[in-house]
């Protein structure tokens, strides 16, 4: 089993690959969003991008889904109701995910 250092760094080292392949500043901005807002739904990140870029709303739920499976840092709950997943950064990555982006 890894250590919560080694861990780190294995996030870190998925983040700034999966933002090296960000041309346009959306996987930047979506991050930024849970940074600075912690729990969103897709339906609300939907709202908050679609100002700012030209994105699907199916696009935006496959970066959250690959964000929270592939990379590990957001935690996923349902709501009551059962419609809309709440999606949130990991308390233990914030630092991480605002250092890469720069926002620390």
């Amino acid at each position: 089993m890894r250590s919560p250092g080694e861990l780190k760094k294995e996030i870190e080292a998925r983040l700034k690959g999966y933002l090296s392949r960000d041309r346009d500043g959306i996987r930047h901005e979506l991050l930024n969003l849970f940074v600075k807002v912690k729990s969103l739904t897709i339906p609300q990140i939907y709202e908050r991008l679609q100002k700012r870029f030209s994105i699907s709303y199916h696009s935006i739920a496959s970066m959250v889904g690959i964000i929270a499976s592939r990379i590990g840092i957001l935690h996923v709950r349902r709501n009551a109701e059962g419609t809309n997943s709440i999606y949130e950064l990991k308390d233990q990555y914030v630092d991480v995910v605002a250092k890469i982006l720069g926002t620390a």
